[in-house]
């Protein structure tokens, strides 16, 4: 059952599919799965291949993701995403994050001195429409491209978010 108290709206594994799909992860990519919850996101991406980093606040969480991708290339950290470092290497990240970090994410995600090289957010709808109309700091816009993926229906979640959600498209200029 989701826990709607912390902003956790899992994604339904068709759609987690969908949104990897969209996002052309490639094999052997180094991708950060932000907010992972069940793994819904992180099975899809194992499937493409890619390096996972599956980062949960939720030790239950942590416990039911260490245990669902033993043997996969899957690290879990428990870990508040506010206080997360980046690698230092190139990444990219496809994650359903609670909504109410949006702006806290995107500061760390598109700090001066990351590595990121993409990046596919699930978030509220309304709020991708602001970034991707130029709201946020100018120097985003030099260095990143945003723009409005797939939308995402109430149904798309197990437990169905309040708001509208979209997936917001970063990619480095």
């Amino acid at each position: 059952m989701a826990d709607r108290r912390w902003g956790w709206h899992p994604l339904l594994e068709s759609w987690a599919q969908r949104i990897v799909d969209s996002a052309q992860v490639r094999s052997g990519e180094l991708v950060l799965d932000l907010g992972a919850g069940h793994g819904a996101l992180t099975r899809c991406l194992v499937r493409a291949g890619a390096r996972v980093v599956a980062v949960e606040l939720h030790p239950r969480r942590c416990a039911l993701l260490r245990s669902r991708f033993a043997g996969d290339p899957v690290e879990v950290v428990e870990a508040d995403l506010r206080c997360l470092r980046p690698p230092h290497r190139p990444f990219r990240v496809v994650a359903n994050p609670p909504y109410h970090l949006t702006t806290d994410l995107l500061h760390l995600l598109l700090g001066r001195d990351t590595a990121l090289v993409a990046a596919d957010l699930v978030l509220q709808r309304a709020a991708v429409r602001e970034l991707v109309a130029g709201r946020g700091p100018a120097w985003w816009r030099r260095r990143w491209r945003l723009s409005e993926g797939m939308p995402l229906p109430r149904s798309a979640f197990a437990s169905p978010p309040t708001v509208d959600s979209r997936v917001l498209v970063i990619r480095r200029r």
